[in-house]
């Protein structure tokens, strides 16, 4: 049982140059770019929603998130459906690499005065096959304000409780 305290799983996402990484048990699932419907006035990073089996789910662009320039090639380009309080949530990122998984130990703090993009929203960072890894820290990566945005795009009558994974 203790084995399981000392490693994380996680999804290895391109983002243009960068990885980075996201905690399995955050992920409900990952599936491919289906057609977005618009949103007028959005927030910038806010490509759209999506309706997944009957659920609206805001769509965010993780390039747009982290001030990256658009992708060129969007075939590789996949949808982690995830939870941000309580809401379901689509991050769009450019390709989902491998999972892997990663001891604790060997996950480090985030370097301090080094911009990196994206730095605000990391846990620490790890190497995977000397290639550095973000490991991204979800719940950060919306302020109090841009949640209370996205939760206004639930209708008042619909519950989502009943829609969502017990372990999200």
């Amino acid at each position: 049982m203790t084995e399981e305290l000392q490693e994380i799983q996680v999804a290895c996402l391109r983002m243009d140059e960068g990885l980075y990484a996201v905690d399995i048990m955050r992920i409900r699932e990952i599936i491919r770019v289906p057609k977005l419907a618009p949103l007028p006035r959005a927030l910038p990073f806010v490509e759209g929603v999506i309706n997944l089996r009957g659920s609206v789910i805001p769509v965010v662009d993780l390039r747009k998130r982290f001030g990256l320039p658009a992708a060129e090639n969007k075939e590789s380009a996949r949808l982690l459906i995830l939870s941000i309080s309580g809401q379901p949530l689509a991050l769009m990122v450019d390709e989902v690499t491998e999972m892997i998984t990663i001891p604790l130990r060997e996950l480090k703090a985030p370097p301090r005065g080094v911009r990196i993009v994206g730095g605000e929203y990391m846990v620490g960072l790890c190497l995977v096959r000397d290639v550095p890894v973000m490991l991204l820290n979800i719940d950060a990566l919306l302020t109090f304000q841009e949640k209370a945005q996205l939760g206004y795009l639930t209708p008042q009558g619909e519950t989502t409780s009943t829609k969502k994974s017990p372990a999200c």
